[in-house]
């Protein structure tokens, strides 16, 4: 197959960083061409269930209900190494007396929310797009909100208390990173056309890592705010070795996230997960 890709992934500056070197036409693409298509993740999960995009960054949550369709690849991933989405209110209350209080999520088949719902089952919630819950915060439409992207990093700034960090929970409840967020490969593509792809985002966000000043250059543009230093620290985050390869206990906490998720009654049924 010599036809385009659609490659679909967020504006946000981890992605725009670990796509830089294949945008800006730096890598060898093995004949394939891209067609990049930003949206944000929840709009990607959507998507993703129509099977619109040969490729596409999905939430980990969002992969229980697409994996008939869609392999994910081994590189691409987005894991929390002890930290993660965080849940955030005006006003300090503990993670304990969460029941009973209504949270802006930004989506409900985010990892993050398949998260605060394993931490807390009885959850009141609202869907609001990721980058306005802190506004609704600000308005009080909501008693606490889940961030996600540049909210972790400029959430103080802002005036706001950390409730719960998801990814410090999760590591301390079993030990291993918290899944967030994969690339999703159409699986009718075909095993020569899906290595190819592989093969050509593992050159993309190895030379992104290698070229590190260019890359968070580039991607500052879709930092929404952040600082130089700032970008340099969201994208170290969610952008490292771990973005090449899940490793594995990395496979090993994709699969344990959804599996508690069905084991909670959150997922509807059992996933396999498959790795390419």
């Amino acid at each position: 197959m010599r036809g385009m890709i659609r490659l679909a992934h967020s504006p946000d500056s981890d992605d725009a960083f670990m796509f830089y070197a294949l945008a800006t036409e730096k890598i060898d693409t093995a004949g394939l061409r891209f067609k990049h298509e930003l949206r944000d993740i929840e709009s990607l999960n959507q998507a993703a269930l129509k099977g619109e995009y040969e490729v596409s960054a999905v939430s980990i949550h969002a992969y229980a209900y697409l994996h008939e369709r869609y392999a994910l690849l081994d590189c691409g991933a987005s894991m929390g190494e002890d930290y993660g989405p965080l849940l955030i209110a005006s006003n300090y209350f503990p993670p304990e007396d969460l029941k009973g209080r209504t949270v802006a999520i930004p989506g409900e088949r985010t990892s993050a929310f398949l998260a605060l719902k394993l931490f807390e089952p009885a959850l009141s919630y609202r869907v609001v797009p990721f980058d306005e819950i802190i506004p609704a915060l600000q308005s009080r439409e909501a008693d606490a909100g889940l961030i996600i992207h540049e909210g972790q990093i400029l959430y103080r700034e802002l005036g706001f208390h950390k409730i719960l960090d998801l990814g410090h929970w999760w590591k301390n409840s079993t030990g291993l990173p918290l899944p967030l967020g994969g690339l999703a490969v159409r699986r009718d593509l075909g095993v020569r056309t899906i290595r190819q792809i592989s093969g050509v985002i593992s050159q993309s966000i190895a030379y992104a890592l290698q070229h590190r000043e260019e890359a968070l250059h580039y991607a500052l543009q879709f930092g929404r705010g952040l600082s130089s230093d700032q970008a340099d620290r969201f994208v170290a985050m969610y952008v490292n070795e771990r973005t090449l390869s899940y490793q594995k206990n990395g496979r090993k906490a994709v699969q344990l996230f959804l599996d508690r998720g069905y084991e909670t009654g959150i997922i509807s049924h059992r996933v396999k997960v498959t790795f390419v």
